[in-house]
């Protein structure tokens, strides 16, 4: 039978594989986070434009493997070639992205090569088809946990000492479990692969849909690691007490609050953020004032009983979310969002009643951003306490520091999918 299939012309390009494109994007998004500097949530929005969402997830989960493996994969790479490929050509970001693909995520090994290839057009494409097939025929393999990125595990060890360097390449290694807070206690009938970490909160298997859960559509709970519950269930039950819940957006714990009886105002300088905190409130039926407004020039009309500094800060303690961070924060941004925090803290304590209660929160595992910058605000406000959280106020498995703080580290509660890194102090306004 002849053959009906329509011929190129001569000297025509030949079509892209399927999944090419989804794998540009991925490149551009893996340039944007390593040179540009660009948080990987937000530079996956323009990267991946115009891709099918189930494109759009597979480029950022290929970026989001490849970050967490980098160091190992460039290990792979450097042991594999005569000369040292520059960190910053394009036939290392293919390969280490292509390597992503063969040994973290499983991808066919054909629709590795064939989609990698055209990625270095005019490039080395004998290089990178090669060490591609030598991957594959001499059986490559990542150690078991990722390495963490040099400055980083240096830093770390400084501050929590040489244990703390395994647990958090073994909690940088795997994504992380889905946990949610709820409006209510769930019933335990449609809850039964769920793990119980606290009250109002489950924990569940990662690699669910979450519209697909039940309660999703109803707006019975949302998504919040259990360490990011804590500061808001310092503050106890409102009682119909005013609270300001400031650089509120997603929306977590403004919830939370609003679920405890709270009068809340949620306040965000980001008015998209804050779009997504209306649709959350929307959802599960609580409500909440929503302000935009950058509390360094915003201030409220009146005293609050309460206030939650959820403060900005450089989210190294939700690496396991967001790999892209521990490649991305350098020790200068560290002192900026050290200084940002101790004006907004400065700034939102003049905004309480007399007596009201303060509760400040990062999820960072810097030092400076938590102990230190508490430590600072106390120096600078002497008439200030601290108000230690006991013991009985925290998840099992969970406790106070010596201070009185809750800071959560990588390794706790490793056996039921570990916990974000946060630091979180609750102070007292003077009496008057």
């Amino acid at each position: 039978m002849a053959d009906r299939r329509p011929r190129r012309g001569r000297g025509a390009p030949e079509a892209d594989p399927p999944g090419t494109g989804l794998r540009r994007a991925a490149l551009r998004l893996l340039d944007a986070v390593l040179r540009r500097g660009d948080p990987l949530d937000v530079a996956s929005h323009a990267a991946t434009q115009g891709l099918a969402p189930a494109d759009r997830a597979f480029a950022i989960a290929i970026v989001s493997e490849t970050l967490r493996w980098m160091d190992d994969i460039d290990a792979l790479i450097d042991g594999a070639t005569a000369q040292a490929l520059p960190d910053d050509v394009k036939s290392r970001a293919v390969l280490r992205l292509a390597l992503a693909q063969l040994l973290v995520l499983k991808t066919p090994p054909h629709a590795v090569v064939a989609t990698a290839l055209p990625l270095v057009a005019g490039g080395p494409r004998r290089l990178v088809h090669a060490l591609l097939s030598r991957a594959q025929q001499e059986e490559w393999a990542l150690p078991e946990t990722a390495t963490l990125p040099e400055a980083v595990a240096e830093r770390w060890a400084a501050q929590w000492g040489d244990g703390i360097v395994a647990p958090a390449a073994a909690a940088w290694s795997v994504p992380p479990p889905i946990d949610l807070s709820f409006v209510t206690e769930p019933d335990p009938d449609e809850w039964t692969d769920a793990i119980a970490l606290e009250q109002r909160h489950r924990r569940l298997p990662r690699g669910q849909a979450v519209e697909a859960m039940p309660g999703f559509r109803e707006g019975g709970w949302w998504i919040q690691d259990l360490a990011a519950s804590i500061p808001a269930h310092l503050l106890g039950a409102g009682k119909g007490r005013q609270v300001l819940d400031l650089c509120a957006a997603p929306g977590g714990k403004t919830m939370q609050l609003a679920a405890s009886g709270w009068k809340v105002t949620a306040v965000d300088a980001s008015a998209k953020r804050l779009g997504r905190l209306s649709d959350n409130l929307a959802r599960t039926g609580l409500s909440a004032d929503v302000v935009q407004g950058d509390i360094l020039t915003w201030q409220p009309i009146a005293p609050a009983d309460a206030i939650l500094l959820d403060a900005p800060c450089t989210a190294t303690g939700i690496f396991r979310r967001h790999p892209d961070v521990l490649h991305r924060i350098e020790a200068h941004e560290i002192v900026q969002m050290a200084g940002l925090q101790s004006e907004l803290l400065d700034r939102a304590a003049g905004w309480l009643k007399p007596g009201g209660t303060l509760v400040y929160a990062t999820c960072s595992l810097e030092r400076a951003e938590g102990e230190d910058q508490i430590a600072g605000f106390l120096q600078r406000h002497r008439d200030w306490a601290a108000v230690p959280v006991r013991p009985d106020e925290l998840p099992e498995g969970i406790g106070p520091d010596t201070e009185g703080f809750v800071r959560t580290l990588p390794g706790m509660l490793a056996d039921a999918g570990g916990l974000d890194g946060f630091f979180v102090a609750r102070l007292r306004a003077p009496s008057g």
